[in-house]
């Protein structure tokens, strides 16, 4: 009798998704523009990387607790309260690697095999495919696109429609990728109620919480939810400190599994990286300045992205509340992976295609490019040149 295949084919059958497919193209490539990673293009601040080398070179280069430095937790604590207003007791409080890595271990926590997660889209697609890989069903609720009232807006009922007695949590982003669309305090408020009565979790991801441009920081769950709240909220050094090769970031959870925590981190990445840890405790005690300065040169980049979509006809967006994309709605294109490969090809400049950010082959994102405005002033003007050459050179088949 033939052995099966050990390997589940929900994993077999995870796909590259459209922004790797459109990088693998031109990535390394000097002639082209990038701008389909979600990063800007400044180096992590010398005080962060000094701070990770005099660790190095102090030898701190050992095993540590797999729920994050001391010093770390504390540091993050304090963040949270001078930046949110929320305060969060210590056991709270896990780093254990990459964000990403705290989405999985929150997914870990909720997720049954044959359960599904219901996500507010657009997104960033390695959220449902994380969601396929924990063993879970992803059902997506897409925004109520801008065309009406000029800005993404959540349809509630429609978010409380799609969950069912199979739903163990609700996944949002806010500020959003690639949308730039913030979840309103009220609502916010509203989710809480909800997931409380229904007894769903929310797994919130805040990691562009700082990058606004209206208020110092976006509504945070963790100014609402209670330490027995079945509430995850995961946050990240890598967008608002430049830091995205560090892969650290953080995750706020129940108190009731502080415990679990230290398991789950340990089983999964057996702790952050010792000496980025020390890099990370300076960016988020002295690192309030440059995140000044970040959002400063994001604000200059959404204005550049501004005047572009005046200037040209066939181009519409909603101006992003928060984050630092402009999701770009390009009149006349149907399929946006393959106008984005076309201009990373032909015009040379990448763009991240919109279709990667739903469903996969879903309606909806297929006229959508998303772009990162976190750049240099310049080389972001130079990208529009060629981004608008494109559209007018290209032809769908």
């Amino acid at each position: 009798m033939p052995f099966s295949d050990p390997i589940r084919p929900a994993i077999s059958g995870l796909l590259r998704n459209g922004i790797g497919e459109v990088s693998r193209l031109g990535l390394g490539n000097p002639d082209i523009i990038p701008l389909w990673f979600g990063e800007s293009d400044l180096a992590t601040p010398p005080f962060i990387r000094e701070a990770a080398k005099q660790a190095l070179d102090e030898g701190r280069t050992f095993y540590t607790w797999a729920v994050g430095l001391l010093e770390l937790r504390e540091a993050i604590t304090r963040y949270m309260a001078r930046w949110t207003g929320a305060h969060i007791g210590l056991d709270r409080v896990t780093v254990p690697g990459s964000a990403m890595l705290s989405i999985m271990i929150a997914l870990q926590c909720v997720l049954e095999r044959g359960d599904n997660v219901v996500i507010i889209t657009p997104v960033w697609p390695n959220i449902f495919q994380a969601v396929i890989a924990a063993g879970g069903e992803p059902r997506f609720v897409p925004l109520d696109p801008p065309m009406e009232t000029g800005q993404w807006r959540l349809d509630f009922d429609t978010l409380r429609a799609a969950c069912d007695a199979r739903t163990k949590a609700i996944f949002v982003a806010s500020p959003g990728n690639p949308t730039g669309w913030v979840m309103p305090a009220a609502q916010q408020e509203a989710l809480l109620a909800f997931a409380r009565e229904a007894g769903l979790a929310i797994l919130s991801d805040e990691v562009y919480g700082p990058i606004m441009y209206d208020r110092r920081h976006a509504p945070s769950f963790a100014t609402l939810a209670r330490d027995d709240d079945n509430v995850f909220i995961i946050n990240s050094l890598s967008k608002a400190w430049a830091m995205t090769g560090w892969r650290i970031g953080w995750l706020i959870h129940p108190l009731r599994l502080a415990g679990p925590m230290a398991t789950l981190a340990a089983v999964n990445n057996t702790g952050a990286t010792t000496f980025a840890q020390y890099g990370a405790i300076a960016a988020i005690d002295k690192g309030d300045d440059f995140i000044a300065f970040m959002v400063e040169r994001c604000r200059k980049g959404r204005a550049i992205v501004c005047d572009f979509v005046r200037q040209h006809q066939r181009v519409s967006w909603a101006e992003p509340e928060g984050a630092f994309y402009g999701f770009l709605n390009i009149a006349g294109v149907t399929d946006s992976l393959a106008f984005a490969k076309y201009l990373v090809t032909e015009a040379k400049v990448g763009v991240a295609p919109g279709s990667a950010f739903g469903p996969p082959n879903g309606a909806g994102t297929g006229s959508f490019i998303r772009i990162c405005f976190a750049q240099d002033p310049g080389r972001l003007c130079e990208a529009l040149e060629r981004i608008a050459g494109g559209i007018d050179a290209y032809h769908p088949r």
